[in-house]
């Protein structure tokens, strides 16, 4: 198993609308994450800085790249474009983020 974390960047007036749309995930974004190995994955919100923490357990790093690439995804990225800090292609600013500790 492969662990991924990132640091991405919601508006700050969009804490709520955020958290309802990945409440509200698409079966079909969830099922495919799943096909491309997805174990677990986890969002984290700092509301002080609006800094979003990603934790993901995958399988492979070829599968997981995969996902960006997907039509699902990217409707996705455009979807959350206007509540988030993202490219020019939608897809979400990320900053990965290095594995200091493990217990």
């Amino acid at each position: 198993m492969i662990i991924k974390a990132f640091r991405m960047v919601v508006y700050p007036e969009q804490h709520k609308e955020y958290e309802k749309r990945h409440k509200e995930l698409w079966p079909e974004l969830r099922q495919m994450l799943k096909n491309h190995g997805v174990k677990k994955y986890f969002i984290f919100l700092d509301k002080e800085t609006s800094h979003l923490f990603a934790y993901a357990e995958i399988e492979s790093e070829e599968l997981w790249e995969k996902i960006s690439s997907t039509e699902i995804n990217q409707k996705w990225w455009r979807y959350m474009e206007s509540i988030m800090e993202t490219n020019s292609d939608s897809s979400p600013t990320s900053v990965d983020l290095r594995q200091v500790f493990e217990l």
